[in-house]
């Protein structure tokens, strides 16, 4: 059974880079065909899809987050990493990292997501940016 447990900080300050960490257990990060994406969820608002990496190493991002994102993975850790840059209180949101077999997002653009979209989520982590 694959989970994922995403961590990192709480809070940060706006303009600093936000990192946070989803660890992976019950399968290799590497695994063909998977793709490892991170959700947000600011509140009172819908799903985002922020982007991810494939198990074969290609990264995707979303053209909403206009080059602030970018996306690392340790594999002897079997851990992948969302790295968003120049933060506002806009970034406060729970964030989701989660797994789809296949292609990367059910259909694009990545409008209206639901759970049942993606294989396997983690629990979420919030996150409050200050200004």
């Amino acid at each position: 059974q694959v989970q994922l447990v995403e961590s990192g900080p709480d809070q940060v300050q706006s303009s600093q880079t936000l990192s946070l960490t989803c660890t992976v257990s019950g399968v290799a990060i590497t695994t063909d065909d998977y793709k490892w994406s991170w959700i947000r969820q600011p509140p009172g608002k819908a799903l985002e899809w922020m982007g991810g990496i494939a198990g074969h190493d290609t990264t995707y991002d979303s053209p909403t987050l206009k080059g602030r994102v970018s996306f690392s993975r340790d594999t002897s850790k079997n851990q992948f990493t969302v790295h968003l840059s120049s933060v506002t209180p806009e970034d406060t949101a729970t964030y989701f990292c989660v797994l789809r077999q296949g292609s990367v997002l059910p259909r694009f653009p990545p409008n209206n997501l639901r759970r049942n979209d993606f294989n396997a989520w983690g629990r979420g982590f919030k996150v409050e940016v200050s200004s």
